[in-house]
């Protein structure tokens, strides 16, 4: 197999880099394929990939078995460490400890809500609309993987338009710990329209509120939302675990008596 010349490596990092930027992928969202970046960049899979892992190791972006590769959330060592890994190790031991998360969540994104209405500035807005729009966008293109990401690149907007640091890096620690158990519940949420219809409206508004600069009813559009999204992700959950007691059910023979001795 030929490899990449370093020369060659090291323009594709900066182009993948120049690609992030300009599609603006926030922490948490997923990268196009490997296939759609050669035929983007106009190079070979294996000299996408080669560039990729150079980004991998530097730390821009993570690799999920199965999931494709992200951009990597830039937690601060301490946030890390302290607050994101113990809650990692509960999860991996109890996934139901992601309700507790959810309903933190309500807390957090309630004063961040608050905060942008209050203190967005124009370019914050302009963000916000761009994200809101995408959440409308990816769902038209049929995908409920890239809607989802849609989803928390939003919240992650506000919580930027706050203009408060420990409030920001706290929302993306919890989307990083979420990525992979709640962010399958948002993608089946996607898939039902009545669903999809109900979480537009409260996004719109969310930002609404923000944008007329209204701090209390941003903060009781977040709260509805979230409780929204916290008894829907459960409904969705306990569906799951019903069918899956119903497989574990034994087969009933129609005839039991031809069993009889």
């Amino acid at each position: 197999m030929t490899t990449t010349t370093p020369r060659l490596a090291d323009q594709l990092v900066e182009r993948i880099q120049a690609l992030i930027a300009d599609q603006q992928l926030d922490g948490g969202m997923r990268l196009p394929s490997e296939r759609q970046l050669a035929i983007i960049l106009g190079v070979s899979r294996n000299s996408v990939r080669e560039a990729i892992q150079i980004l991998i190791r530097e730390g821009t972006l993570v690799s999920r078995r199965g999931g494709g590769t992200f951009v990597r959330y830039q937690l601060e060592p301490w946030s890390e460490q302290r607050i994101v890994q113990p809650i990692k190790t509960l999860l991996a031991d109890d996934p139901g400890y992601r309700y507790d998360i959810l309903e933190a969540r309500h807390a957090i994104e309630a004063s961040t809500a608050w905060h942008a209405a209050l203190r967005a500035t124009d370019t914050d807005k302009e963000k916000l609309r761009y994200c809101f729009d995408a959440t409308l966008k990816f769902t038209e293109r049929d995908d409920p993987d890239l809607a989802a990401q849609a989803d928390v690149r939003f919240h992650l907007a506000v919580a930027e338009a706050s203009h408060n640091v420990v409030l920001l890096q706290t929302m993306r620690g919890f989307f990083d710990l979420l990525q992979s158990s709640v962010m399958q519940s948002r993608q089946r949420m996607y898939l039902e329209p009545p669903i999809f219809s109900q979480l537009t409206e409260q996004h719109r508004d969310m930002l609404d509120a923000i944008l007329a600069g209204d701090a209390e009813r941003a903060r009781k559009a977040v709260t509805h939302h979230l409780g929204f999204v916290h008894s829907t992700i459960k409904r969705l959950d306990e569906d799951v675990a019903r069918q899956a007691r119903v497989t574990r059910l034994p087969d009933i023979d129609d005839n039991p008596r031809e069993n009889e001795s």
